[in-house]
């Protein structure tokens, strides 16, 4: 049996001793965040998110029986593909219907899309979250919020995709805060806290204090979202 259907039978059939329905939770946002969170990191050759315990660090070559061909040259196309998937896997992996709903916002509004694109992605609660170091991944910052942890200005907010605002507060609700992976994240070394977030660690909030343009926002690889705009634009 699975770890998520093991937890769903905690949850329908408790018995005497059972864990409580935050530490269930937490069980499941674990199992999660370790499914498959390096898939995208062998595909590009890259250490997307900067993790120490990424398989690239070891091996450089993508993942399967074919990933040590030799890699021939990449067309524009092909270029304006790659930075798509790096930048929408970045974020935990998007949809291409929710990106490319994302970057249709960006494109609507007057001056450089690209920015726009990173600014709308960066104000994601979601993505906010992790920034904080509420969680160790964006994909436990994005189920995180799903199972109702997170509040925005004192409201409870379960929409991973919800748009913060400038100025807008985001606080780990009190009972969610001695979870582990919460824990966990704030004694992660190898990211800080943009200055663009201003986080309370005592109370467990972050200030959204402006959206930031791509020069700011801590990524650590090289995101190239001019050409995510070029391969939507074509």
């Amino acid at each position: 049996m699975t770890g998520d259907a093991c937890a769903a039978v905690e949850i329908a059939f408790p018995y005497a001793g059972a864990p409580d329905r935050i530490e269930v939770e937490e069980t499941r946002l674990m199992s999660k965040r370790h499914s498959a969170k390096y898939k995208l990191d062998r595909r590009m050759g890259e250490n997307i998110w900067g993790r120490p315990k990424s398989p690239i660090n070891q091996r450089s070559y993508g993942p399967g029986q074919h990933g040590q061909r030799r890699k021939n040259k990449v067309s524009d196309f092909g270029l304006q593909l790659r930075a798509k998937q790096k930048l929408k896997g970045y974020y935990g992996n998007l949809t291409e219907k929710q990106f490319a709903g994302i970057y249709e916002d960006a494109a609507k509004r007057k001056g450089n899309s690209a920015e726009y694109l990173i600014g709308l992605l960066e104000s994601r609660l979601d993505a906010i979250v992790y920034r904080a170091k509420f969680t160790p991944t964006v994909f436990s910052a994005r189920q995180f919020v799903n199972h109702g942890h997170v509040q925005v200005n004192g409201k409870r907010v379960n929409i991973a995709s919800y748009r913060v605002k400038n100025g807008d507060v985001v606080q780990v609700r009190e009972r969610s805060r001695n979870m582990a992976l919460v824990l966990e994240a704030q004694q992660l070394p190898e990211r800080d806290v943009p200055d663009y977030i201003e986080v309370d660690t005592k109370a467990m909030t972050a200030k959204f204090i402006r959206t930031p343009t791509l020069s700011e926002v801590p990524y650590p690889v090289k995101m190239e979202p001019n050409l995510v705009v070029e391969f939507y634009a074509s």
